[in-house]
């Protein structure tokens, strides 16, 4: 079964469809709070969880003894990409505009945390240099080119400039700017993370995680942490208007993943 099938599979059930939309309304839930809102028995929510994990739709969380869902849009996002946007260009066009209307007062205005996850066939040295080194950061998503002094090790600083896209879009020279939390190349990446753009909100807190699997398979789970940040939240959501290219970590992922296994992005 290919990545698409069990995507397929997963939206095919009406309870899973839920679900998702459980989450989507409001991200980060237990299975309490989920079991809560079905007619159904734990045992049943949780085969259903299991389904949606196994396609990549949910990414679990460990928050104390707590175990978090979050919902996962990178694979319904290269779903569009494969299966709708090259047959309804317009329509899709269309549907996205009203989304991004709709979700402009759906957008949490408080804390959240956003976990997305892509899996890529390449290495982890190589989703590690894209992800850091500027004549790749600059190929792909918002095309920022990203800057480490010296060196993205712990303790350093780096600033995202931006590229003619976001310079279009109307965004300061300096995007983004921020501290290297912890660093263990080529497995983990944790900054502190500050949009520089107006209104400046507060310091947020992004994780890069790359897990090697089978086949020369990796999984990329990028994890943003976004309390106190409300404006920034919606853009890396995807649900903010006139942000220029990316379009959010879903779009900015799958970009990433076409660059480095075909050598073409996927946008623009």
């Amino acid at each position: 079964m290919t990545d698409d099938d069990r995507v397929f599979k997963a939206l095919a059930d009406p309870t899973r469809r839920f679900l998702l939309d459980l989450l989507f309304a409001r991200d980060g839930r237990t299975l309490t709070q989920l079991d809560s809102e079905l007619e159904m028995t734990r045992f049943g929510v949780m085969k259903h969880l299991r389904v949606l994990e196994d396609a990549g739709l949910v990414v679990t969380r460990r928050s104390g003894r707590e175990k978090r869902h979050y919902l996962n849009s990178v694979p319904i996002r290269l779903i569009h990409d494969r299966w709708i946007d090259k047959y309804t260009e317009r329509q899709v066009s269309a549907l996205v505009d009203l989304k991004k209307e709709l979700e402009e007062d759906m957008t949490t205005t408080t804390g959240t945390t956003q976990v997305h996850r892509v899996y890529i066939r390449a290495t982890p040295q190589a989703i590690w240099d894209a992800l850091t080194r500027p004549e790749w950061t600059d190929r792909y998503g918002y095309r920022g080119r990203y800057h480490y002094e010296p060196e993205p090790r712990t303790g350093a600083s780096f600033r995202v400039l931006a590229g003619p896209e976001l310079q279009a879009a109307g965004m300061p020279e300096v995007v983004v700017q921020g501290e290297v939390i912890e660093a263990d190349p080529p497995r983990r990446l944790v900054q502190s993370w500050q949009a520089q753009w107006e209104p400046v909100e507060g310091v947020t807190r992004l994780t890069y995680e790359i897990e090697e699997g089978e086949g020369g398979v990796c999984k990329l789970t990028v994890t943003h942490e976004l309390a106190g940040a409300p404006g920034v939240a919606a853009m890396v959501a995807g649900a903010h208007e006139g942000q220029g290219a990316g379009g959010g970590w879903d779009q900015v992922l799958s970009d990433l993943k076409s660059l480095l296994e075909t050598g073409h992005r996927l946008y623009g």
